[in-house]
Parts: structure tokens; C-alpha cells; sequence
């Protein structure tokens, strides 16, 4: 609100000319130690001033060298604010010591020189004696207080007015007034002092806050402040010219300056809050904000107040555009709401499991100004979105009509209207982007097919040509020739087809799948469990899983957390399907000495306990991947087709994830040792089959070969449950069925008391419990 708007009906004169105006230019300019070169106009203003004419309030004029430099260096600073880059330049020394060259440094060579220099430019010289103002009668006092608060309000000092400062505090200041002033004069000057004091501290910030440093807000809200400073002063100059006509007394002054106390003063207490705590960016923005609302009341300072916050939110409102309109931080001085951790790389996602360059490498800061607070999150995903596909190479920029520019934060809300629309647009951008140009729904599906092994037939054929190799413990494994031999299954069967299958690989990791549970410190669950000893026997079958290579921008969905839970669910699986295997080949092998007909007591018991182990793992596998994997990708897949945004892509694929590693049991310890336990008796009996089933036959037809047989096998073995030289062929297979009965009757309890809490307990225990029923008919 223009102060001259407030008062010029009153105030303003038709005949106010260049001539009138020059005293005031002469008066503002002495402030800052600048003169107007001498010309008629100015003498035949001189010839107009009175006794009490503010040339005595001029302080020494500099030589006209030192006008020219400070020129120089003026027009050097403001062509340094408009090419200021991201390093925030110095402000010159000569800046720091005699701010702009303004009011404070000309009360400081006043203070110096004394009043002997200022003597020489009076007209009067009687006025210039040290008599105090109680020695003239009541009305040229009158006249000499209202003279000296002109000065005053311009923030020189009077002759019977001195400013000075309050401590070594750099916005706290004093007036003080001759003690023999008349009584009347001393209480109607004290009543205008608040308004030259506000003047003095908005003057003293414009000038504080127009360095580098304060930044592009603070350069806003100065400016502003600066205009309307020149409003004052022109308004003071239009008193002044009242003065001299004669037509202005010390009351007609306090009648002109009321109005305009509040607006002065609530900005100082802008002011001094904002200088105290040294506010930059949003803290600037949020306190002109609450002194706003506490303004409510008061038509024109609240109006006043809102123009200064249009005024200071266009710098900010610059910074806003660039971001959620193109991606990008346009932040010299740090003011945005919005950080940047340079730090962090896409490529983390693809290397590191802990990696958070998605959710850190834009944050939000603690500072957000108070009318974006509700829409922080969505200007934040806004500008991320348009980042990636920045990112990706991919130019976008959210387009924007007339309407949708963001032209300031009224109360009408266009400004969230703008941010929604951006939002919107950024999103279904990326989006399409993500499922078209890079097919997400495709990696995702062709992940399905090679590390949830929904197709099958590549790892049958591998697990036949890398037998071998996969017996070998860890350290033994080549890990070139089981890609090479992983190379060969996928080109010779049905994944051949499949154009991602060359983004397959093959690994082998250190330690047992518990183990690499047990290590990841964001899958625990919480449940104690004793501390197991890593089994020495640990090989290739236990250790391998397949890799699968995802580029940027994918990898923001299928990062290297996601893909090292999907090995997860592969190792277990694959060691499942390897348990299969090797149950298989035993019962055919009790089924070629049946053939033989070969029946009896041994045979058939292992018969009933080889069927029963299948008939396990049967079930674990029919749950894992019919009651687990399928219905939530399925569940999953539908989801992703109609979501809405990549982050909510990102938290349907992290859901999907966590679901299968639960309902596989894979994030319960105890269950897990147990179907360890289980498969382990199974893998150890299938390996013991076949000396079973020799022992069986060289019983039945004894020969000198058998016997060789039964005699190796009597001999201790390495092999674990092999039977000793005491036992017979029945008691080892009792002995196998005793330990998986007996794990599987432990099983018993723990399902059925975590089946309430985690109902997909009842299917697995359904399934695998069913196990032994045909033993106990």
C-alpha cells in the first residue's frame, strides 16, 4: 500500500515543482553522502529556506572522485546480483564498513566532526550558537522541533534531536530531545519518535539485506521495502514543502503521521524478529505470513503486509517454477524448501541393498513455508518425477498456460490448482514412460519367469548339465562355467524365445540361505532364535541363485534390495526342486526293484516312507508357488495396470515382495529351520536309497560281488545315516522315517498356534501335516 495513496488527498500540492522537490533530493541525497551538483534550481530553493533550513543538517560533501568511485562500485554490485551464480560472491569491504554510503555513516561524521563543520553551511548563523531551546519563546520552538522532526523522520539528526544507538545492538536506537524544551513540544515530538524509529530499522535491513549473502528472498522483500521507503520520503518531502509554506505545525505533523504508524510499525517488528534470528527463504515468507493474520484486523497494514509478501514470494516463486515445472533447482543462496543430496547416484540402486537415492536424494527441509506445508509432498514428487526423466534423456517440461502460471499465494488457491495440474501431468508422463518406452510390466513378468520359476524347463535341463558342478562347496564352483552351462539351458529351450533372457546371470553365494537371512537386518521379525552353526556340507545346491541385470530407469522399481528378495524366493525354491529331484530318483529306483519283484518288509517301508518325503515336498512346492507366488502377482499385476503414479508402482511391487517372503515362511526363523530340517532327512534318505536298495538285492541273490557290496557298506561311511555295521537295511529306513516323522510332528504345534495370527498358515498346514496319515491307517 503507497504511503502517498494513504495521504496524498490530503497532503499532496498542485504546485509541487522540481524546485520544491529539489530540497527534498538535496535532504535524501545528503543522507547517503551524495550531492546534486550546484545549479540555479538549487540556489533559488536556497533562497526560499528559512533560518531553520535543513542545510545545517548536511554533513561534509565528499569530493567529486570519491562520487565517481562509489558509482563505479554501485553499478558493479548491481551487474554482480543479476549474473550471481551458485557460489555466493563476497561483499566489498568498503561495503561491510560504511554501508551504502547511507544515513549511519553520516551520523557517524557528524559525531566527529562536530558542530563547528556544520556551522559553515547555515544560513542563520545565530541558530547555530549553544544556546539551548529554552531560551526562544514557545513558537519558534515550535518551528525548530517541527524542522528537526522532519529530520528525524528521514533519520538525521535535528539540532535539539539526536539519534543515537542503544548498546553495540545494530537496530536499537534512541531520541532525545533538549531537556529545556517547552513540556508540550517534548510530549507531541515523543509521540512521532516510534515512527522515525521504524523508519531508521527498515532502512538499516534494506540496506543489510541487500547483500549477496541474504538471498533472493530477503533481495525481494528489500526491494519492496525500498520502494515504499521512497514513498515515505517523497511524502516527507511534500510536508517539508508544507512546512516552508508556512502551513504545517507540530500538530498538523502528528495528524499526517498517525495514519501511517501501524504499517511502519508492524513492519519493524517484521524487522527485528527477522534480523534477531537472521531469517532467510521460507522463514522470511512465514513471518510476514503470521504478522499477516495477527493484522487481520486492520484493513490497510494487512493490505500492506500482503503486497510485501507478493513482493518477497516472487523470488521463491521462481525457484517453485523451475522445479515442478522442469526437475530442476535453481537455488543460489539455499532457500528452497527442497534439498539436494548430490551424493547419491542412480547407480546405487543397481549396487547397494541399503541404497535410498529415492527417497534422500530430494528431501524436504525442516523450513517449508506455511501455505505450501500441505502440498510439500506433492511439489516434492512432482519435481522427482520430472528429474528421472531428465534423467532418462527424456526432455519434458510440464506445459503451461496463462492461467496456470503460478503468479502469486493469494487466498484464492490457484497457486495448488497449478501444483496438482504439474503433479498430474509429471506423473502420467513418467509413467508411460516407464511402462512403454522401458516395459516394466515385461522385466517384471520375464523376473517372474527366471527367479519365481514359473517356466521350469531351462532349470531342468541346468540342473541336469550343472550337476556336478552345483555338488561342489562354494569356493570349489566356477562361477564362468555355470554360466556357461546356464547360457546353454536357456538357449536350448523355450527361453530362447524370450529377447530378455540374455539379461539372466548366474551367482554363488558364501553362506547358507538362514545365514543370509539372518544378515539382512531389515527382514527380521523379531523372533529369537538359538544361533546355529553354518553346516559344513554346504555346496552349490544351497548356494546358487540367478542374477538379472535392470538398467536406469527401471531400477527404481527393481532396485538391488527387490532383486536380492527375489534370489531369496529362487534359493529356496531351487533347493525345493532339487529335493524333488533327488526324492525321484529314489523312488524310481524302488520302483526298478519292484519290477524285480523283489517285495518284502524293507522295501516296503521304504516304499511308504520315499512316497511320504515326496508327498512333502510335493505340498511345500504346490503351496509355494499355487498358494504364494501366483495369486500375488496376479493380485500384484492388476495393481500396476492401474496405478496412478511410479510410487505407487514402487510400493504395489515392495508390497508384493514382502507378502511372498512372509507367506513363504521365509521371515520366520523357526518355521524355516524346521522345513530345513525336514528337507535336509529328505536330501540325506535319497542319497542313502540307492545303497538301500543294493543291499536289498545283494541280500535276496547273494554273490560275490554283493557281498562286497554289503561289505562296503557295513564299513563306517561319511555319508550321514548310512547304515553301520550293526544295523540292518530296516532299522536305517526306520530310523530315516522315526526323524522325519518326528520333525514333522514338531511342525504340528507351531503352525497350528501362528495359524490364527497369519491365516496362510492353514493352507501350508493343511498340505504338509496331511504327511504320515497313511502310516497311522
Amino acid at each position: 500500500m503507497s504511503i502517498l495513496n494513504l495521504f496524498g488527498s490530503k497532503l499532496a500540492h498542485p504546485k509541487t515543482d522540481s524546485k520544491h522537490l529539489s530540497v527534498f533530493h538535496r535532504r535524501h541525497f545528503s543522507s547517503t553522502c551524495i550531492t546534486i551538483p550546484h545549479s540555479p534550481a538549487v540556489d533559488d530553493a536556497d533562497s526560499e529556506i528559512s533560518s531553520l533550513s535543513v542545510i545545517r543538517r548536511f554533513g561534509n560533501i565528499p569530493p567529486r572522485e570519491t562520487l565517481v568511485s562509489f558509482f563505479l562500485y554501485y553499478q558493479r554490485d548491481f551487474i554482480m546480483d543479476a549474473v550471481v551464480s551458485s557460489r555466493c560472491p563476497s561483499t566489498p569491504q568498503w561495503n561491510i564498513d560504511r554501508p551504502f554510503l547511507t544515513g549511519h555513516f553520516h551520523q557517524e561524521v557528524k559525531s566527529t566532526s562536530g558542530l563547528v563543520e556544520s556551522k559553515g553551511n547555515s544560513v542563520d548563523v545565530c541558530l547555530e550558537s549553544e544556546k539551548p531551546i529554552g531560551c526562544y519563546n514557545a513558537s519558534l520552538q515550535e518551528l525548530i522541533v517541527t524542522d528537526d522532526l522532519l529530520s528525524a523522520l528521514t533519520g538525521i539528526d535535528g539540532r535539539y534531536i539526536s539519534i543515537k544507538k542503544v548498546g553495540r545492538s545494530e537496530d536499537s536506537f534512541s531520541f532525545h530531545v533538549d531537556g529545556s524544551m517547552d513540556l508540550a513540544l517534548q510530549e507531541s515530538a515523543k509521540r512521532i519518535f516510534p515512527l522515525c524509529k521504524s523508519y531508521l530499522l527498515i532502512n538499516q535491513f534494506v540496506e543489510s539485506r541487500s547483500q549477496f549473502k541474504s538471498g533472493l528472498v530477503n533481495h525481494a522483500f528489500a526491494a519492496a521495502l525500498r520502494a515504499l521507503l521512497l514513498d515515505y520520503q517523497a511524502m516527507v518531502a511534500q510536508l517539508e514543502h508544507q512546512f516552508r509554506l508556512g502551513r504545517l505545525s507540530i500538530q498538523g505533523l502528528w495528524f499526517y503521521c498517525q495514519p501511517m504508524m501501524g504499517s511502519m510499525q508492524a513492519l519493524s517488528i517484521v524487522i527485528r524478529k527477522a534480523s534477531a534470528y537472521n531469517f532467510v527463504g521460507s522463514a522470511v515468507l512465514n513471518l510476514l505470513q503470521s504478522q499477516a493474520k495477527v493484522m487481520a484486523g486492520n484493513y490497510l497494514v494487512r493490505s500492506l503486509l500482503e503486497k510485501m509478501i507478493d513482493s518477497a514470494n516472487s523470488a521463491y516463486l521462481g525457484i517453485l517454477e523451475r522445479w515442478v515445472y522442469e526437475g530442476v533447482i535453481d537455488d543460489p543462496h539455499d532457500e528452497f524448501f527442497i534439498a539436494e543430496n548430490k551424493s547419491l547416484q542412480k547407480e546405487s540402486l543397481t549396487q547397494d541393498y541399503d541404497a535410498t537415492y529415492w527417497s534422500q536424494r530430494y528431501s524436504l527441509k525442516d523450513d517449508i513455508p506455511s501455505f505450501l506445508a500441505n502440498s510439500a509432498e506433492t511439489i516434492l514428487t512432482t519435481g522427482k518425477y520430472l528429474n528421472v526423466m531428465r534423467e532418462c534423456g527424456h526432455t519434458v517440461q510440464v506445459p503451461t498456460l496463462e492461467n496456470s502460471k503460478l503468479i502469486n499465494f493469494g487466498s484464492n488457491d490457484h497457486y495448488l490448482e497449478c501444483i496438482k495440474s504439474a503433479y498430474d501431468f509429471a506423473s502420467g508422463e513418467l509413467l508411460s514412460l516407464m511402462k512403454d518406452k522401458y516395459d516394466l510390466i515385461g522385466k517384471l513378468r520375464s523376473i517372474k519367469h527366471y527367479l519365481l520359476l514359473d517356466q521350469g524347463d531351462f532349470l531342468v535341463h541346468f540342473m541336469d548339465i550343472a550337476r556336478n558342478e552345483l555338488a561342489k562347496t562354494p569356493n570349489e564352483i566356477s562361477v564362468e562355467k555355470l554360466q556357461s552351462l546356464l547360457d546353454i539351458a536357456l538357449r536350448s529351450t523355450a527361453a530362447a524365445a524370450d529377447p530378455l533372457h540374455e539379461d539372466v546371470t548366474c551367482s554363488v553365494d558364501t553362506c547358507s540361505l538362514l545365514r543370509r537371512l539372518s544378515s539382512l537386518k531389515d527382514l527380521q521379525t523379531g523372533e529369537t532364535v538359538a544361533e546355529t552353526e553354518e553346516p559344513v556340507s554346504v555346496t552349490g545346491v544351497e548356494t546358487f541363485y540367478v542374477n538379472y541385470k535392470v538398467q536406469w530407469p527401471l531400477s527404481l522399481v527393481i532396485s538391488r534390495k527387490a532383486l536380492t528378495k527375489y534370489q531369496l524366493i529362487f534359493r529356496f525354491l531351487f533347493h525345493c526342486k532339487h529335493v524333488h529331484r533327488q526324492l525321484c530318483a529314489a523312488w524310481q529306483v524302488h520302483q526298478g526293484v519292484r519290477a524285480r519283484d523283489m517285495h518284502g518288509t524293507a522295501i516296503s517301508t521304504s516304499s511308504i516312507l520315499c512316497r511320504n518325503m515326496l508327498k512333502f515336498i510335493n505340498s511345500l512346492l504346490h503351496y509355494l508357488t499355487f498358494e504364494v507366488l501366483e495369486p500375488n502377482w496376479h493380485v500384484m499385476h492388476s495393481k500396476l495396470e492401474s496405478a496412478k503414479s511410479i510410487d505407487e508402482v514402487i510400493q504395489y511391487h515392495d508390497f508384493f515382495m514382502e507378502k511372498c517372503l512372509k507367506e513363504c515362511s521365509l521371515l520366520s526363523p523357526v518355521l524355516l529351520k524346521k522345513l530345513e530340517k525336514l528337507k535336509l532327512i529328505c536330501l540325506q534318505y535319497a542319497a542313502a536309497t540307492q545303497w538301500l536298495m543294493n543291499s536289498i538285492e545283494d541280500t535276496d541273490n547273494p554273490s560275490h560281488e554283493s557281498c562286497k557290496v554289503l561289505l562296503k557298506l557295513r564299513k563306517p561311511s561319511k555319508k550321514p545315516n548310512s547304515p553301520t555295521q550293526e544295523s540292518s537295511v530296516i532299522q536305517c529306513v526306520l530310523k530315516f522315517e522315526r526323524e522325519f516323522t518326528c520333525e514333522l510332528q514338531s511342525l504340528r504345534p507351531i503352525l497350528s498356534s501362528r495359524a490364527q495370527a497369519e491365516p496362510y498358515l492353514t493352507h501350508l498346514a493343511q498340505l504338509i501335516l496331511g504327511v504320515g496319515m497313511d502310516q497311522q491307517m
